[in-house]
Order: structure tokens, then sequence, then C-alpha cells
């Protein structure tokens, strides 16, 4: 496959080649790479399943597994793909199936793909009997599904293969298999930016500016290590307060995170020259005030809130189900529920800080009361903030997972239909 790619790394070559008879690895059972982003791993261990496929089996299934399908063609196929066929593999790939049928030199083999992003995922690779099993961001699905598909793998002579960038040290599959690697009979490669030669020194430095407290350990460092502290310490510090340079913007959207017993906030987000402003807000708790408010009230503040601005949409907490239908029943503003995965969302808030993508204004001053709270919880077993002063910090971990991703996820498909007044 030197066609394909001009070097690699030491690291890289070990996971390209561990299970040839000639490697001093391959008596191994299967193969465990974890560390920083953009390291090279996925890449070569991609090349590496497909290659020891057909060096050891013929007219066998396969399963190459991600958090979803849609996930794993971006993240494993749009590159292996080419390069497979720049290397002389025959690729037919059939979509309505989530399978791809591969030949090289007149064997042909099998490669089903899943998605297990949570606990009923398990059962739909129930019943395939697998050769080998390749899992793309196994600290990001259940540990059902895992253990499924690794039940599915009864050919003999079948591998595992698995892929992770670091989560929280109490992780299952940190304590499982990484810990315990040697005990399952796995070889154990740990990955940093720098065992990808790709990587110009300009670009490492980038992305070592994206992450900060444990995404950048994680993520940077390739660490397993726990969030504590202050979620976000430098917003705290008043580092992306900013006033907006004027008051006319290029687009306009609210972010909303709803409550009845709880407070209600509402962000007013305006885009200028490439950064969105949140330039007002607006926050009532019905503790403090000593009065509840029906969805028909909150609906009212939502318009008077809105009052002389153009808003695109609403983007609204997903829970709040009757919330949603009373905006949509009053047709006066597309709303979209929230994209509402906490610690991503927490994770895409801190890279939109850090590259200057939002800005909070001064006069925001619940939000920036907020950000100097906002801690993580350090009793809990996994990354959960805790819940307290999260109302403002919410609704713009909303507005971050949906607006700014919508080039990428095509979220307006899903969109109600704005109605005439």
């Amino acid at each position: 496959m030197s066609s394909a790619f001009s070097s690699f790394s030491k690291k890289q070559l070990i996971a390209l080649s561990w299970w040839h008879d000639s490697s001093p690895f391959c008596g191994y059972d299967g193969l465990i790479c974890d560390g920083a982003v953009r390291s090279g791993k996925t890449t070569c261990m991609s090349l590496s399943f497909v290659a020891w496929a057909f060096y050891r089996f013929e007219d066998e299934s396969f399963a190459i597994c991600g958090k979803t399908v849609t996930s794993l063609k971006r993240n494993i196929l749009t590159s292996l793909l080419p390069a497979l066929r720049q290397s002389g593999f025959e690729v037919k790939e059939k979509l309505s199936s989530n399978m791809l049928e591969i030949t090289y030199l007149n064997r042909t083999n099998r490669f089903y793909l899943f998605g297990g992003k949570d606990e009923s995922s398990a059962s739909l690779i129930q019943g395939i009997t697998l050769a080998g099993l390749f899992l793309d961001e196994v600290a990001l699905m259940p540990r059902s599904f895992v253990e499924q598909a690794l039940a599915r793998c009864s050919v003999n002579g079948s591998a595992f293969w698995f892929n992770c960038n670091p989560e929280n040290p109490r992780h299952w599959f940190y304590s499982e298999w990484i810990k315990k690697a040697e005990e399952k009979n796995c070889l154990y490669l740990h990955f940093t930016m720098k065992d990808n030669p790709s990587l110009s020194p300009k670009v490492i430095k980038r992305y070592e500016s994206l992450y900060s407290g444990a995404f950048y350990e994680r993520f940077v460092l390739g660490r397993w290590v726990a969030a504590d502290g202050l979620v976000y310490p430098e917003a705290a510090s008043g580092k992306y307060t900013l006033m907006p340079p004027c008051s006319d913007f290029e687009q306009c959207y609210i972010s909303c995170d709803y409550g009845t017993v709880n407070p209600t906030s509402m962000g007013i987000w305006g885009l200028h020259h490439g950064i969105w402003y949140r330039f007002g807000e607006y926050y009532y708790s019905s503790r403090q005030e000593g009065q509840q408010k029906t969805d028909e009230e909150y609906y009212q503040d939502l318009v008077t809130f809105c009052e002389g601005r153009n808003v695109e949409a609403v983007i609204v907490d997903p829970s709040a189900a009757s919330f949603i239908e009373c905006i949509r029943r009053h047709g006066r503003y597309r709303v979209i529920p929230a994209k509402n995965d906490v610690t991503d969302g927490i994770r895409r808030v801190q890279t939109a800080l850090r590259q200057g993508k939002i800005l909070i204004s001064p006069l925001c001053k619940d939000s920036l009361k907020e950000f100097g709270l906002y801690r993580w919880d350090e009793k809990a077993g996994k990354d959960t903030p805790r819940k307290e002063n999260d109302h403002a910090m919410d609704d713009i971990r909303y507005f971050v997972s949906t607006v700014l991703s919508q080039q990428n996820d095509g979220f307006f498909a899903l969109a109600a239909r704005r109605q005439s007044d």
C-alpha cells in the first residue's frame, strides 16, 4: 500500500503490520490504539484491518463499527476507500445493507457497517458470524454493544481491533481493556500527534489551541484524566467577554433552556463578520420571583425579547415538548429542538470560544455569573457537570451544538416551516 501513502511513523508501521507472521507481535489476539486526536491511528488501523482480513481469510464476514454509521462513513470510509482502490482493491458499496464487498487478487470478503450509539444498538449486530471486528470510537459505545459484537467473532483465528480517544479514567473500556491489555492478549499502542508524520508543527500548534482543561489533556496529550474544577475557566475570567461592534447583524437566533420550577434562560445571538455575539438574554427564575409562568406567558416574553429582530429560528431544549408545540402553534417563529449531548456539547462550546467563533456581551450578566459557577461533578463516575447554575450554560450549548454545526448535520431539513403572521 506504499502507493497510497508516502511515509509512516514507527508506531504506525507496528499498527499496520502487527498481525503478519514476520512480526514479533503476531501472537496477539487484538490491537488497542488510543491517544491524541489527529495522531494517525485511525487511518493505519483501518488499512491494516482490511489487509489482515485478506491475509488470513476468504469469503468471510467482518464488522467495522462506529458510534453511528454516518460518523463511521465520515471518519473511516472517506479516506479508506480511495486508499484501497489506489492499492488495487475492488470495492463495491451496498448502501442499502450498509455493507462493503471488497475483492483483491480473486479473494472477496464482506465488511458490514454498524453503529453503536446506545443500549438498543446491541440488537443490530446479533446473529451475524464474524471473522474480525474493528471498533472505532469504542469509548463512545455502550458496553452492551461492544460485548455483543465481540461475541459474534467465533471464526477460528478472528481478532479484535479497538480505536479511541481517551475519556474519564473510570470508563469501563479503560478499566477492562486498556489496563488489562496483557491479560486480554492484546497489543496496546498509545499515540500522540508526533506519531503522525503528516502533521506539521504549525498544524499541531493549531490543535493545541483548540482545547482546554481535561479536553486538552485527552485530545492533545492523550491522557485518560477526570474532568474537574470549572467547566469554562477561561470564560469565567472574562476572556471571551466583548461588547458587539454593531447592533445590525447578518443573522439572529434565539437559544432557550426551558424550565417551569427551574429557571428559563434565553439568549439572542447575532452574526457579524463570522463571529456570533450573545448580545442579549432573558432569565426568569420562578423560585426567586415566587410565581410560575405558563407556556403562553413564556411565549409572550419570547415575542417581547425578539422585538425588532428578524429571528431565523428558536433553538429549544428538546425535552420542552409543550413549549416547542406552543411556539409552533403560533407560527411566528421557526422552532428547532436542540442537540443535547452534554459532554460533546461542552467540548464544542470550549472550542467555539477558543476559536473566537462566539463572544459574550458584558450585558449578559446571568451567563457571566454562571461561567464562574458551573463546575464538573467530581463525585460522578463519568464526565458530568453539576446540575446547578447551568441554565444559561445549557442554552449556550444548545446554540453551539445546533446552529454552529448546521452545515455538517443539515438540521434545517427537520425544522418546522415558519408561517406568515
